[in-house]
Formats: C-alpha cells, sequence, structure tokens
C-alpha cells in the first residue's frame, strides 16, 4: 500500500472526485478467509489513501449487490459479524502487538478500536477507545463508496516515520464472508498482526499537533432506599481530560468521575467455591489496559484487575461503590520498542463501612524483543492514606513486583507467557511468591500447550484477582484439527485437556483435577457444535454449599467427590436476523446429579431494533442432608437505535439464587462528537417474599440519573 502526500482541499462526500484520488495507487487483490479460504474470484475491492500533515484519507470502493447490503443497526460500534462493512488495521509502531482499528459501512457508520496482544483473539480488542474522524458513504449501482478523514493526532506513531503495518478486511453478509487483503494461515484469526501488510508515506511524517481534550460532565441524580428509608437528590459534577504528548504518549485525568452511565453487571448463577471475575466497563480503565491487565495468569492470578479500584466491601461483607476522588494516567510508546503504563487513583474513606482511603498506583515498563515478543516489569502499590481506628495493621499497605515476558513468534506458531510476581504485606510474607509458565504451538492441524503455575499461600495483590492461594497448577493440551474439503464442515477437532491442583502446604494433596475431552466442529455457514466430557475430582478443604443458597447444610470439609459430566453446545449462524444458541449438560455433581439448560435467543429488526433473552436453569439435586436447588436467570435485553445519535437500551434480570430482580434503561443522545446526554434508569428488587407459591417482588431501591458530558479539544 503506497500513501500520496496531498496539497489538495478534500470533500468528504463519498464521491472521490478530487484529481488527487486519481493519481492514488489503489490497493486491491482481496481474498477470502472465511469460508472458502484463498478464493479470489468473487472478492472485488480497492482502498486508495492519501495525506498531509494533519489528516489520513481514506477512498475505499467495494463492488457488491446493494439490495443485499444489510446494517445491524445505527449504532457506532456495531458488531462486524452482523452488517456489510469494512474495516482498516492500522499498526502504526510495526510491533505486531498493538494497532488502531478504524471501519464502517455503507452508511457511513463508525467503529474504532484498539487491538492489543498480537490480535491473537476477539477478546483483544477494546471497543471503548472513541476518536472524533469523518466518514461518508454513497450506494451506487453496483457497488458503494466510503470515504474517511482521520486526525493522525489520533493515531499514536513515531515522528519521521515512512512505513506502517498494514491490512484490511471486508465482511460480506450475502455470501456469509470475511474477506482481507493480505491473508493470514486458515488456522489464524485474519485480523492476527502477525500478517499485516506494508503502507508506505510518500513522505516522512511529520510532529501532528499536541492533543488536548477536556471532557467535563454534570450529573443529577434522584434515589430512593426503601430498604432503609432513605431518599434524596444529588447533583455532582467533574472532568476528565486528555492531553496526547509526542504523537505517542497519552495522559487521562480526573476528577471526581461517575460511570452513571455505564451498564450495569450482568448477574450470574455461580455453582463453584471461587469469586466471580466480571468485566471491567469503565471507560477510564479500559482505553490501552493491556499494559496493566494482561500480567500473570488472567484465570488464577492477576495482579492487576482495575475493578478493585471504586469498589469495596462494607461491615457486612458486601460490595459496594467507594469513591474515587481523582486520578491520573500515562500510557504509550517512547520510542518504537519501548512502553509504558503509568496508573494512580485516590479513593476516599468511608467510616460508616470501615472502609480506609487508599491510595493506588502502578507502573508497567513494557520492552519489545525479537520480532513480536515483550519483556515487562511492574510494580504496584496500595497504601492507607489517613489514620483509622478500624483499619487492620495488615490491610495499611499491599506492595506487588513482578517480571512477564510473553512470546510471540513472527508466524504466530508459538505462544508463551512466562512470569514471575512477590507480594510485600505488613505480615505474612513468608511464602508470597506466584509463578508460571505457558508455552503453546499451533499449526493448521496440531497444537499442543504446556504450562504450570504455583501461587504461595502469603501471596497477595489487593488490587489483583487471586482466585485461590497455596495451590500448583499444571494444565497441559493438545489438539488436532481436521480441514476436510467438499464439505459443509470448515473443520472438526478433538482436544485433551487435564488439569490437575496440588496443595504444596497440604504435603501436595490433590485439591482437584478435571481431565476435559472436546470435539468442536465449524461449518461454513458459521454455526458451531461442541460435545465435551469432564471428568472431575474434588477435596473440600472447608465447608461448600453448591447451590449458592443462604439457606441449607453444606458439604462437609475434608470430604472428596469423583463425578463426570457431558456437555453440548451449539450456536446458529450469527449473520441472520434470528440467532440462537442452545447449551445443555448432564451429569454426576459432587455426591449428587446437576441437570443444566443454558439458551439465547435474539432477533434483529434491522436496523432499529435488536433483542435478545439469556435463559439459564440448573437443576442441583443432592442426596438429603445437603442442599438442593431449582436456579433461575431470567435476562432479556433490548436496544433501539432511532439514529445514528439516539439510543435506547435496556436490560432486565432475574436470579432466583441472588434473590434478586433488576432494570436498567440507558438513554443516549450523541449531541455533539464525543459528547453525550444520558437519561439513566435502575431498579432492583427484593424477591424472597412468596404467597402460596407465587412470586411477589419488593422494591429495594430505584434511581434515576440525567448526565451530560461535553468533549472539548483546543
Amino acid at each position: 500500500m503506497f500513501v500520496k502526500y496531498t496539497d489538495e482541499k478534500i470533500i468528504i462526500d463519498g464521491l472521490l472526485n478530487e484529481s488527487d484520488w486519481e493519481k492514488t495507487i489503489p490497493a486491491s487483490g482481496f481474498f477470502e478467509h472465511f469460508p472458502n479460504h484463498g478464493n479470489d474470484k468473487k472478492n472485488k475491492a480497492t482502498i486508495r489513501v492519501m495525506n498531509n500533515d494533519e489528516f489520513l484519507y481514506i477512498g475505499i470502493k467495494i463492488f457488491v449487490n446493494p439490495s443485499r447490503l444489510k446494517n445491524d443497526s445505527f449504532r457506532r460500534d456495531f458488531q462486524a459479524g452482523n452488517s456489510d462493512n469494512v474495516t482498516l488495521i492500522f499498526d502504526t509502531f510495526n510491533d505486531g502487538n498493538n494497532a488502531f482499528v478504524i471501519g464502517s459501512n455503507h452508511l457511513g457508520i463508525q467503529r474504532d478500536m484498539l487491538l492489543s496482544n498480537g490480535g491473537g483473539g476477539l477478546r483483544d480488542f477494546d471497543m471503548t477507545w472513541d476518536i472524533n474522524w469523518e466518514s461518508e458513504s454513497k450506494i451506487y449501482e453496483d457497488y458503494y463508496i466510503t470515504e474517511w478523514k482521520i486526525p493522525l493526532s489520533s493515531l499514536k506513531y513515531k515522528e519521521g516515520e515512512i512505513k506502517w503495518g498494514f491490512n484490511s478486511y471486508i465482511r460480506n453478509t450475502e455470501n456469509n464472508s470475511w474477506i482481507v487483503w493480505n491473508l493470514a494461515p486458515e488456522n489464524e484469526m485474519f485480523f492476527n498482526l502477525a500478517f499485516t501488510g506494508d503502507m508506505y508515506f510518500e513522505k516522512p511524517l511529520v510532529k501532528s499537533k499536541s492533543k488536548k481534550s477536556i471532557i467535563p460532565y454534570i450529573n443529577t441524580i434522584s434515589y430512593k432506599d426503601f430498604d432503609d428509608k432513605s431518599s434524596g437528590n444529588n447533583f455532582e459534577f467533574g472532568s476528565d481530560a486528555k492531553l496526547i504528548f509526542d504523537n505517542s504518549l497519552t495522559l487521562d485525568m480526573t476528577v471526581n468521575p461517575d460511570f452513571s452511565q455505564v451498564e450495569v453487571d450482568e448477574q450470574i448463577t455461580n455453582l463453584t467455591r471461587f469469586e466471580i471475575s466480571l468485566p471491567e466497563k469503565r471507560q477510564f480503565f479500559i482505553e490501552n489496559s493491556d499494559i496493566f491487565s494482561k500480567l500473570g495468569n488472567g484465570r488464577e492470578a492477576r495482579p492487576f484487575f482495575s475493578r478493585r479500584i471504586g469498589i469495596a466491601k462494607d461491615i457486612n461483607g458486601n460490595n459496594i461503590q467507594n469513591k474515587i476522588i481523582a486520578g491520573l494516567r500515562l500510557t504509550g510508546k517512547i520510542n518504537n520498542n519501548l512502553r509504558i503504563g503509568v496508573l494512580n487513583m485516590q479513593t476516599s474513606s468511608d467510616s460508616n463501612n470501615e472502609i480506609s482511603a487508599y491510595n493506588n498506583s502502578m507502573i508497567s515498563i513494557q520492552q519489545k524483543f525479537f520480532a513480536r515478543s515483550n519483556f515487562s516489569v511492574f510494580f504496584i502499590n496500595r497504601d492507607a492514606t489517613g489514620n483509622s481506628d478500624f483499619l487492620n495493621e495488615n490491610d495499611k499497605f499491599n506492595r506487588v513486583i513482578g517480571l512477564d515476558y510473553d512470546l510471540r513468534s513472527n508466524d504466530s506458531k508459538w505462544d508463551g507467557k512466562y512470569y514471575f510476581h512477590k507480594s510485600f504485606s505488613p505480615e505474612n510474607n513468608e511464602d508470597n511468591d506466584s509463578y508460571g509458565f505457558s508455552t503453546t504451538y499451533e499449526s493448521r492441524n496440531i497444537s499442543f500447550r504446556l504450562a504450570g503455575l504455583y501461587i504461595g499461600e502469603d501471596f497477595r495483590s489487593d488490587l489483583g484477582y487471586i482466585k485461590r492461594n497455596d495451590i500448583s497448577k499444571f494444565y497441559p493440551e493438545i489438539r488436532y484439527t481436521f480441514w476436510p474439503k467438499e464439505s459443509n464442515l470448515i473443520n472438526h477437532s478433538f482436544e485433551l485437556t487435564p488439569v490437575y491442583i496440588f496443595k504444596p502446604n497440604s504435603n501436595y494433596k490433590v485439591s482437584d483435577y478435571y481431565i476435559i475431552s472436546k470435539w468442536d466442529a465449524e461449518f461454513r455457514n458459521s454455526s458451531r457444535i461442541n460435545l465435551s466430557m469432564w471428568n472431575r475430582y474434588t477435596y473440600l478443604f472447608d465447608n461448600f454449599n453448591p447451590t449458592g443458597t443462604s439457606d441449607g447444610i453444606p458439604l462437609p470439609a475434608n470430604s472428596e467427590y469423583y463425578y463426570t459430566s457431558f456437555d453440548l453446545s451449539y450456536s446458529s449462524n450469527y449473520s441472520k436476523d434470528f440467532t440462537f444458541k442452545i447449551n445443555p449438560s448432564y451429569g454426576k455433581f459432587y455426591n449428587g446429579f446437576k441437570k443444566s439448560l443454558d439458551i439465547e435467543l435474539s432477533l434483529r429488526i434491522r436496523p432499529q431494533f435488536t433483542s435478545s433473552i439469556e435463559i439459564e436453569y440448573d437443576n442441583v439435586s443432592l442426596p438429603e442432608p445437603f442442599s438442593s436447588a431449582k436456579l433461575f436467570l431470567f435476562s432479556p435485553r433490548m436496544e433501539f437505535t432511532f439514529s445514528k445519535k439516539l439510543y435506547l437500551a435496556s436490560l432486565i434480570q432475574y436470579s432466583n439464587q441472588s434473590r434478586n430482580l433488576s432494570l436498567n434503561a440507558r438513554l443516549q443522545w450523541r449531541f455533539a462528537p464525543l459528547s453525550d446526554l444520558f437519561l439513566v434508569y435502575n431498579d432492583n428488587y427484593f424477591t424472597e417474599e412468596r404467597y402460596h407459591s407465587i412470586f411477589i417482588p419488593r422494591v429495594k431501591n430505584r434511581s434515576i440519573n440525567f448526565k451530560i458530558t461535553y468533549w472539548l479539544d483546543y
């Protein structure tokens, strides 16, 4: 891809009629990645790119039957798989690890994201990243054109650079295909950053003007708590600020932040012995978060978990909001190989709930090695501020230091994670290490993993997620994939994963083991089916009630269980207007049985309406006198996109395990670029009351928020 330098004034209108567009060298030659890998017969598109010192101009022409074009919704950051669209990937530092991802569809609706960790999977996308850019699309007889204008100040890069990593992919819903400019191997994701092409600029890029943004907000809230019979009306204000230095470093600051517009957490039926790790949804913590959050082992020992900031336990052990006073975060590249992240947040005290004020900070430095590998060193510090009589000695501070090495080969076949972490607290520092390794090889047919970890009994990270202490875990895996020809199957695979967990301080007694045997198949219409068998062993060191209910007799400590279960999962073609996923399971569960059914249904009336419902049913039957339960989780969701600027979303959740019924409704109006008005309504009910087995909810609390944010650039 060659980028022409232009002095011509470019109007973003979807016409590409300025003379300099004809002087560009278009990129073409797209290949099908799915379902017919390598096919180039039906995939005609051209991409032209120009720039001046301030903007990047993109002109894209896609040949398609206009009557077959589909648009999922009018909402920004729409789901790519459900809509016809084109997306571009810019690896501006040529590191094969991080990239800016920007796209739009035939109606000019925008999507912009960050891609990290080499682009190995969908979880590596961060869709909270938004920038102010222009797009316009026009539909013609047998093609459509989309034209973009992107501020270079929004794309971090090194001054004087002449080459970026570049790729593009197109979604065609008519033939259910994914089309890519620079083809990745069939077993890799088409957005994998190991397989970008090159984008050369006619002139070296100049240093863009430092960008400064202030995002003030005002929020009014009216609330009523029916439990403690309190109510009130509050008016709050605060602000975020964003400063970009030297094209590559971003300083984010916040004073009195407010997250009332963030969607509520999804309720989960928890039948395990461990805390559930819920995803972060607060935008201040998400952008560029991989430099903080992708350390250690995400399932067992993550040293930094941003949800710990601003949430604390009250005197009854319940999670409540703990006010954040202010904070700052510096992230970005020092040069093409060195990346830095600095975070500092101050939370307030809550004497009524015996919560101390804390200063929470972290610094993470990442150095690139070889083609795509990284070495990271970090320091986490959490210090109690102020003098609180109720503060325990061991809670006065907590510190964690660590080293991480992420291996990614240039061809993406080898992937690895190796780390050593150590924590420090006022007490109990003898067994305070956490370390682990994971090495994965993946080719078209065979993949295997060798992996293990250790978490010391005294290892502690107050700002992290530590699933359990005092364990040694080994979890290898092997998988073989078949790629049949002239079949409705794209591929199918057999996988075996044995997992063994020991307790070192109990003479390495086996705590758990489970052996997962799995068959998985992917069809050409993008539907999937999965069948798995779980052979489990569990030794309980403590009393445990598998139903998670507050009443009933738990299983006793120092008891052991062998049990086997079977899972079936089927997902339909996700590009259709009606989609579904069904997941039944059945088998032994500790000393009893469990039958489960999880159903997800989704219906789209394009482009204004999307609805979905998830229904979970778990029937846990244990022998007397232990607890049995029939657990339900019911979650309908609806979204109306009235225009490109006005959206309404609602989520209702009912769980008889948590005995809670909730409603969250959010109206969002984007009245100016990156500036929003929110109207948020929340309702919560207790559901433990019954009359002749009839469900009778009782109001717990209710609130309504009116919030305005405004984005100012200067």
